[in-house]
């Protein structure tokens, strides 16, 4: 079953997370797509994603995940010991939320916002955006 992850398109972070992800991720477990584009704001509605939700979203199993349970769920998957991280499930969601709210508010200043035209992947990874 392919999961698929909503990300800001705009923000640097966000793209480099995405990158990070198919990295490690040589089975291809995700497929992903930019919430500002017509699909991510097809999944939007779908999955009733709240509108102040503006990071990284997972659609996995019928449920979408937020903030840093989505996080924690893509690192499940991926390759090496990035599984160790879902872990910090085990930590309060009130608590890993506030730390991954806290990160979000500031991740335009700290790395910026992404003005010019995407990347160009690969035929092969291009086929894992949607």
């Amino acid at each position: 079953m392919k999961r698929i992850v909503l990300f800001d398109g705009e923000c640097n972070f966000c793209n480099s997370s995405v990158q990070f992800i198919i990295k490690r991720d040589p089975a291809a477990h995700f497929l992903f797509s930019s919430l500002q584009s017509e699909t991510g704001e097809k999944y939007v509605k779908q999955y009733h994603i709240p509108s102040d939700v503006d990071s990284l979203v997972l659609i996995a199993n019928g449920k979408a995940y937020t903030k840093s349970s989505a996080a924690l769920h893509i690192a499940k998957k991926l390759d090496g010991l990035w599984h160790l991280l879902f872990l910090f499930i085990l930590v309060p969601r009130r608590i890993r939320d506030g730390a991954y709210d806290y990160f979000a508010r500031n991740r335009y200043r700290w790395f910026g916002k992404n003005e010019e035209a995407c990347m160009l992947p690969s035929p092969e990874i291009r086929k894992r955006f949607i």
